[in-house]
């Protein structure tokens, strides 16, 4: 039998991920309340009922240039949550993803990870199916594909892709591969 200390810690953990935007999937894996208490607490929260359907588990998600600046920074971020609080797995990623909402409102940028997509970032790096490869250009530590070669990896900042609007520029990889 859970204490009802330990029953409203896990009630207070299920309301801050609902209202950071948490879905059943995660809530049901992350706390030891029912899927019915849950969903009340969903409805409470936002007014309505739960989206259903599948949770994203796709690495190639994280891949794509804006996609991956995203992740990517919410990696360093939750890199810098573990290396200077004592917070650790599910009580980390959660304050890195406030941090997250905070860069992304204060640079006036689009958010483009959920928190759900954030929990499924770092699950796939404790999967060992993504992994954070150094940009030979600027140095910065990018989200890549576990086990991809990272000698000479060129992240999308230093080589935006033509469809964002940045074409016609030399090869930055060859650039740096030549360095090497």
């Amino acid at each position: 039998m859970k204490s009802l200390i330990e029953d409203t810690r896990e009630n207070q953990r299920a309301i801050d991920m609902i209202e950071l935007g948490a879905r059943m999937q995660m809530l049901e894996s992350e706390t030891g309340l029912s899927r019915e208490r849950l969903l009340k607490l969903y409805k409470e929260i936002r007014g309505e009922s739960p989206p259903k359907g599948m949770l994203p588990f796709s690495t190639d998600w994280f891949i794509p240039w804006q996609q991956n600046v995203h992740a990517s920074l919410f990696m360093s971020l939750l890199g810098f949550v573990n290396r200077n609080t004592g917070l650790k797995g599910l009580d980390a990623t959660l304050q890195a993803f406030r941090m997250y909402r905070e860069q992304v409102a204060l640079n006036e940028l689009e958010e483009v990870l959920s928190l759900t997509r954030a929990w499924t970032l770092v699950r796939f790096f404790d999967a060992k199916m993504l992994q954070l490869s150094t940009c030979c250009k600027c140095s910065g530590s990018f989200v890549a594909h576990a086990f991809d070669p990272s000698k000479g990896y060129v992240c999308g900042l230093c080589h935006v892709p033509a469809r964002a609007g940045k074409g016609g520029k030399r090869s930055v990889r060859d650039e740096c591969e030549m360095a090497s």
